[in-house]
């Protein structure tokens, strides 16, 4: 491990995998094999399994458990007490071999206290409002919230709501965007 990292002392690290100028802070537990990129931050009462993936730039807030089968690309911010499953069908002392893959695309963010459910793909750039509840992928550049989580427009890289004339949207942060059977491409 980097000596860049920080492990606040109270906080219980199994893996070797932190990359350089990550920060873990007290009460979170770490889980052998779990691997974390450069520059994280990892807030208090995080627990993260051993087969979960996290990339570089990520903000973990306090109080959210990432379980095996979830993969958190890079720049993604995950809010306070953010809650991810990973079985569809759990039972008590009913373990799967594999578990259901979630993946967080590049640049999403997660509102405080939105639920996951095992399976979904939430897209590059997306924003999930808090407290919604997310049963369906999330495309890229989407806006997404309720219970159950639904489409409320486009979203800009910056965080701001897009507004298409056209099939093209310029956001005031200067980027371009083009809509193509709804899907949105950075131009």
């Amino acid at each position: 491990m980097d000596k860049s990292v920080f492990i606040h002392p109270k906080a219980l690290v199994e893996t070797e995998f932190i990359k350089r100028n990550t920060r873990v802070w007290a009460f979170a537990h770490i889980l052998k094999g779990a691997r974390i990129g450069e520059n994280c931050n990892i807030g208090d009462h995080a627990f993260i399994e051993e087969k979960v993936v996290i990339g570089n730039n990520v903000t973990i807030k306090n109080g959210i458990s990432l379980w095996d089968g979830i993969t958190i690309e890079d720049n993604v911010f995950l809010g306070p007490n953010v809650v991810f499953t990973n079985d569809l069908y759990p039972r008590s002392k009913v373990y799967l071999d594999v578990y259901v893959p979630t993946l967080i695309k590049e640049g999403a963010s997660l509102g405080a206290n939105s639920t996951i459910l095992a399976g979904v793909t939430i897209g590059r750039w997306a924003m999930i409002g808090a407290g919604s509840v997310v049963t369906k992928n999330a495309p890229d550049f989407t806006l997404l919230y309720g219970s159950p989580a639904k489409w409320h427009g486009y979203i800009c890289r910056c965080a701001q709501k897009l507004k298409f004339k056209n099939k093209t949207a310029s956001c005031r942060c200067g980027q371009k965007y083009k809509l193509k059977n709804k899907n949105v491409f950075k131009c």
